[in-house]
């Protein structure tokens, strides 16, 4: 007998399915994954994100997540042939992946609210002014401010002080 054919005599294969419960003991657990519980103990001590709770009586209380998570493990160690170190490594470059957009996002989105109350300030205050009547006509120098020559025709100069206003 191979150790391969003695494995899978002691290791039932993995269901389809994760029941749908609250919480699974430690013998559930090692049921679905299909390995001993010692196994399932010795990954809690190597991979910190697999902490199962500890109910009243000290029995270890895994939840959906953590099942999942060490279904995770067992493909990655038995299934790609990661070693612990390397499974650990995978781990944490899966978690930074989850964690860096949403993280962007939200940093993004603030960002983009600011800058949009911003404008939203400036438009008002755009409008305000524009709504005013004009308090009086501006003085004419040879050059004006935007660098137009005065014109004599008092329908230009009204013109161009429209646009002065908005810019």
């Amino acid at each position: 007998m191979a150790l391969g054919e003695a494995r899978k005599k002691t290791m039932p294969g993995k269901p389809d399915k994760i029941p749908d419960k609250l919480y699974f003991r430690i013998g559930e657990v090692a049921r679905l994954c299909g390995v001993p519980a010692y196994v399932l103990r010795f990954w809690e001590s190597e991979f910190p994100n697999l902490k199962p709770n500890k109910g009243g009586t000290g029995q270890r209380l895994y939840r959906r997540r953590d099942v999942e998570m060490a279904l995770r493990i067992k493909q990655l160690l038995y299934d790609e042939g990661y070693t612990i170190a390397g499974a650990r490594q995978a781990f944490k470059t899966e978690q930074r992946q989850k964690d860096a957009p949403a993280t962007l996002f939200r940093v993004e989105e603030t960002t983009d609210r600011s800058k949009m109350d911003s404008i939203r300030r400036e438009v008002r205050s755009l409008v305000e002014m524009l709504s005013q009547p004009p308090v009086g006509p501006p003085t004419t120098t040879k050059r004006r401010a935007s660098g137009r020559k005065a014109s004599k025709n008092p329908e230009d100069s009204e013109k161009h002080n429209t646009t002065d206003r908005l810019f």
